[in-house]
C-alpha cells in the first residue's frame, strides 16, 4: 500500500513549485506571504492548463518525507485544505470560508503547506473590490511521500479526522440506499484472516489500482469529485 500518504488525490495538479518564487516545470511558486484573504471572483469553470500537469505531480517516484514534510502532514485540517484545492485553486479566504474558519488561522496552515510544497501559489488577482488575491492550488507531491522514518505523534490521526470531517457532510445511508448505478458511493467491510504471502499481495494489488487512477489526468469538464479513504491495518479486537 502506499505508505502513510494521504489518501489518493484525484484530481488536477501542479508540478512541485519552489516556495522561494522560482518557477519549476512551468510553475511559479509566490512568496507565501502574498495572501489573498479579502472578497474572491468567481473561479473559472473551464480546464485550466494545469489539468495537463495531474499525471507528472503524482507520477514521481515515492520517496521518504523530510521531517517537515511529515509534520505538515500531521494535522487534520491541512489535509482538508490541500483536498479542497485539489482541483481549482482557492484563496485564503474561499478556503476559510469552506472550512467554517477563522481566515487568520487558515493561513498558518496554507503557509505552512506551501513552504513543504503541498500548495503552489498561483498567478494573483483582483477581487470583486479590487483587493489582491492569491490562489493556490495542491500539488499532488503528498501521494508520492512515506512518513514512515518519522514518528510524528497524531499523522495517522490526522487522516482519519480529515475522513470523518470530510464524511460528515455526506448522507452516507442515502448514498447507499439509492439505486443510481452510476453512483459507486458507499461502504464496506470485510474481516480477512491470511498468511503473510496473500496480505502482501492484497496490499500490492491495492496499491496498484489506487496509483492507476492517482494519476489520471481530471476531466474538468464531466469529471465528479470522488474521495476514497482505506484502512488497511491489523485487527487486533480479534485473536
Amino acid at each position: 500500500m502506499p505508505a502513510n500518504s494521504t489518501a489518493p488525490q484525484g484530481g488536477a495538479h501542479e508540478p512541485v513549485g519552489d516556495p522561494n518564487g522560482s518557477a519549476v516545470d512551468g510553475v511559479t511558486a509566490r512568496d507565501p506571504t502574498d495572501e489573498g484573504t479579502r472578497d474572491g471572483d468567481t473561479l473559472d469553470q473551464g480546464a485550466p492548463d494545469y489539468v495537463a500537469a495531474a499525471a507528472l505531480g503524482r507520477a514521481a517516484p515515492r520517496r521518504p518525507a523530510t521531517e517537515a514534510e511529515a509534520r505538515a502532514l500531521a494535522s487534520a485540517v491541512r489535509l482538508r485544505i490541500m483536498r479542497l484545492c485539489l482541483d481549482r485553486p482557492l484563496t485564503n479566504k474561499e478556503i476559510a470560508e469552506r472550512l467554517s474558519a477563522n481566515p487568520a488561522t487558515t493561513l498558518h496552515h496554507v503557509r505552512t503547506l506551501v513552504a513543504t510544497g503541498f500548495l503552489a501559489a498561483q498567478e494573483e488577482r483582483r477581487g470583486t473590490r479590487g483587493a489582491r488575491e492569491v490562489p493556490y492550488l495542491a500539488t499532488g507531491k503528498s501521494w508520492t511521500l512515506s512518513v514512515h522514518d518519522h514518528r510524528i505523534d497524531g499523522s495517522g490521526r490526522a487522516m482519519l479526522d480529515a475522513f470523518l470531517d470530510e464524511i460528515a457532510h455526506v448522507d452516507m445511508d442515502a448514498a447507499q440506499e439509492g439505486n443510481d448505478p452510476d453512483d459507486p458511493s458507499g461502504f464496506s467491510r470485510l474481516g480477512l484472516r491470511l498468511p503473510p504471502k496473500d496480505l502482501i499481495e492484497l496490499g500490492d494489488r491495492m496499491a496498484v489500482l489506487l496509483n492507476e487512477y492517482a494519476i489520471k489526468p481530471a476531466d474538468m469538464t464531466d469529471g465528479i469529485p470522488y474521495s476514497i479513504f482505506l484502512a488497511f491495518y491489523r485487527d487486533v479486537t480479534r485473536p
